[in-house]
């Protein structure tokens, strides 16, 4: 099967819709490269620096589901820097793992409209996309809050980005072109030149849509595949990587209902099913999944439980034990909890509970899963919720923390 257009960069129609750049207007060129810089306030520990040697797979680094950690943990903030109220970078945060409660700590500068946030398996380096024309993706050593530079993702309007397992590889996905583009990961947790890129020319776009809007781009957890999610052309793309080359081999798509505008996959943990937010028609589907072919079914769209008022879903998540899903509503500024049955190839809604916030547009576990925080685009704020661990049931821990214009918590 074809891999689609390869090195099709190009610039992208800005659309005034709710998908990757909702209410944003025009943004400026990619800056230079930002020479290294510290944050305004320290709030990660430092780490030895790594080596220079090619980057390996590191060891879990997270705590065991349920496992509470003792004392502050950091809190990373994804923003808009070029719209009015946004922030100035990267925001930087504490927050305590038994009340959620959320303190800023300060701010790394010189990354434009970090807009999503990745964390490298062996937790020394952070990446956030530019998203603006001249898309492109940034380092940022967590040590001292050192940016180790950006680079070109080929494409415009980058609005997600991911890790490969083995840590050598960056992952993102370029909206306003639709296209995604691997990156090599040094030894430092630096990156280098761009491996490949392939635009999404099919099928045609769907209804409403001008062309492809690659919106997510991440690996199955076999680690076999990589899986690209696009809402301009209603298609989930399935690529193997080259883990020696970093070139992609498409191997199968899978296509949404026409007009669904497929956002967000989450897997469940058995590996065999996975769940797509369908940002246009307001649904949700349950897909199953090959992992010896990558090849995904995307099953019947069901209820956000969103009451039929005008939302966008944006976000699925999945508990660690498999038992329940949230997904983020926006528009209805809701979190949707469902039960997880039949092993994953079943959700069933359980209900939903008010976001506190407007516009959620990302949402995200903590590492030991007992607190899920909502980054609320429109009313810049961030929401967190404690997790009951039998019922799946959400329960606000305080008040929403203020942050200008937040489009992604990544708590660590």
């Amino acid at each position: 099967m074809g891999s689609g257009t390869r090195e099709a960069g190009g610039g992208w129609s800005r659309r005034r819709f709710v998908g990757a750049l909702a209410g944003l207007g025009a943004v400026t060129a990619l800056p230079a490269p930002a020479p290294p810089r510290n944050a305004e306030s320290a709030s990660v520990p430092r780490h030895a620096a790594p080596s220079s040697a090619p980057a390996q797979p590191a060891p879990a680094t997270t705590p065991s589901p349920r496992t509470k950690p003792s004392g502050p943990r950091p809190l990373f903030l994804g923003t808009y820097t070029s719209v009015e109220g946004g922030g100035k970078g990267i925001g930087l945060a504490t927050y305590d793992p038994s009340t959620g409660r959320i303190t800023g700590t300060g701010t790394v500068t010189g990354v434009a409209n970090p807009s999503y946030l990745a964390l490298h398996p062996d937790a020394h380096t952070l990446y956030a996309v530019d998203e603006q024309d001249a898309g492109a993706v940034t380092a940022v050593r967590l040590a001292d809050r050192e940016v180790l530079g950006s680079r070109g993702t080929g494409g415009a309007g980058p609005c997600h980005l991911s890790v490969h397992p083995s840590g050598r590889w960056l992952l993102s996905a370029n909206y306003g072109s639709g296209s995604v583009a691997v990156h090599p990961i040094t030894g430092s947790g630096g990156l280098g030149e761009r491996t490949d890129l392939v635009t999404h020319s099919s099928p045609a776009p769907g209804p409403g849509q001008q062309g492809p809007h690659a919106h997510q781009f991440i690996t199955s957890p076999d680690g076999g595949h990589v899986l690209a999610v696009d809402l301009g052309t209603d298609t989930v793309y399935t690529y193997r990587l080259d883990e020696r080359t970093g070139r992609l081999t498409e191997v199968a798509r899978a296509g949404a209902k026409p007009g669904a505008g497929p956002r967000h996959l989450t897997f469940h943990p058995g590996g065999r099913h996975a769940y797509l937010a369908n940002e246009v028609d307001d649904t949700v589907t349950v897909c199953a999944y090959e992992p010896s072919t990558g090849r995904l079914t995307i099953g019947e769209p069901q209820s956000t439980g969103s009451g039929g008022g005008t939302n966008y879903p944006a976000q699925v998540l999945v508990t660690a034990n498999g038992s329940y899903a949230y997904l983020a509503n926006r528009g209805d500024n809701t979190l949707a909890r469902y039960a997880i049955e039949r092993d994953g190839a079943r959700l069933r809604l359980l209900g939903t509970v008010s976001v506190a916030g407007d516009f959620p547009r990302q949402i995200a576990f903590s590492p030991d899963g007992t607190l899920l925080f909502a980054a609320n685009q429109r009313s810049g704020t961030v929401s967190v919720f404690h997790v009951d661990d039998d019922s799946g049931e959400l329960r606000p821990a305080g008040e929403p923390f203020a942050s200008p214009v937040a489009v992604c918590a990544l708590p660590l």
